[in-house]
């Protein structure tokens, strides 16, 4: 029994299909590494300021 030829790239498309999901995600997940890391930056810069402007009124 074979398969008609439109069957091969219907399987061919979930795999590729498949591969983009993943490689996308992976890019996806690294920007938002990257965006959490620079914010948690800020707010720990925030946090010395505030406390040295705390010490500095002590």
């Amino acid at each position: 029994m074979t398969l008609p030829i439109w069957m091969y790239f219907v399987v061919a498309g979930i795999f590729a299909s498949a591969f983009m999901t993943i490689k996308s995600a992976k890019e996806e997940k690294q920007v938002e590494d990257e965006w959490i890391e620079k914010e948690g930056a800020v707010y720990i810069s925030r946090m010395e300021e505030e406390k040295e402007r705390r010490r500095q009124f002590s």
